[in-house]
């Protein structure tokens, strides 16, 4: 191991710094002159830049997912909706990922659901290009504004809408780790003034689009989900909150009527 890296990382406040210094020196292994490539790596990395960034990629449920400069990173905690939504939709025929960013849960239901059509729409083109190279062929991928992205032939079809909408409140941006708020899409993270300004329109929508008894998955914070709950009871939909406090993460689960009016 380079101790200099080590040194270096942990200087600009790597708390792994060890293990951050090995994925560095294995993105440049097959590199034409791999030194001069880590030593850039490096600098950006001691720059704050986020290390997912850097490597070019994040696991995410034993997958890697593809993200650069610009791009939404996928959380751990965000592995409990999908496999929630998995284990929900064994039998699914059409899937959607809204706000999708670099379509980590779509990469991860076209792998893992047997003949599910998987469609991901978002409305930032830079980020909708990793999507491309993520699902590689394996599924559709949209630009445009929530639903307005989507095919119509797949209104009323969808089994799985699955989202990871921004729902960071305004005024509570500037609170997040510098990782988040200096390198990631702003769009990806602020909500507006509750956090759920996006949360409502994708509720609100969601029975025009949904197959009866297909179900609408929403990540939100814990404070958060009594509000969202009420927002799918209003749009029609059976909802509950379910949690997994190890990974700290909230999911608004609705389930449209069995007869959709």
């Amino acid at each position: 191991m380079n101790e200099d890296v080590v040194t270096r990382l942990r200087a600009a406040g790597c708390v792994f710094a060890e293990d951050e210094a090995e994925l560095l020196a294995s993105a440049v292994k097959n590199a034409t002159e791999p030194s001069r490539l880590l030593e850039t790596l490096v600098r950006r990395r001691c720059a704050g830049e986020p290390l997912e960034h850097v490597v070019g990629w994040a696991e995410f449920c034993g997958r890697r997912i593809a993200v650069g400069p610009g791009v939404f990173v996928p959380r751990r905690r965000s592995e409990y909706l999908v496999e929630l939504a998995v284990e929900l939709g064994r039998c699914a025929r059409v899937a959607v990922d809204l706000c999708c960013g670099s379509a980590p849960f779509a990469t991860v239901l076209a792998s893992r659901l047997a003949n599910v059509e998987v469609h991901a729409a978002d409305l930032d083109a830079a980020q909708l290009a990793y999507a491309r190279q993520n699902l590689g062929g394996r599924g559709h991928v949209h630009e445009g504004d929530l639903y307005e992205a989507l095919p119509q032939r797949l209104r009323g079809s969808v089994d799985l809408l699955v989202v990871n909408a921004p729902y960071v409140p305004t005024d509570a941006i500037a609170t997040l780790p510098a990782e988040a708020r200096d390198f990631e899409p702003l769009a990806s993270l602020d909500g507006g003034a509750d956090g759920l300004a996006v949360h409502r329109r994708i509720a609100a929508g969601a029975p025009r689009w949904l197959a009866p008894r297909g179900h609408l998955l929403i990540e939100t914070s814990e404070v958060q989900a009594e509000t969202m709950l009420a927002a799918f009871g209003q749009a029609g939909l059976k909802a509950w909150i379910t949690q997994d406090q190890e990974l700290e993460a909230t999911v608004v689960v609705g389930r449209q009527p069995e007869s959709a009016d």
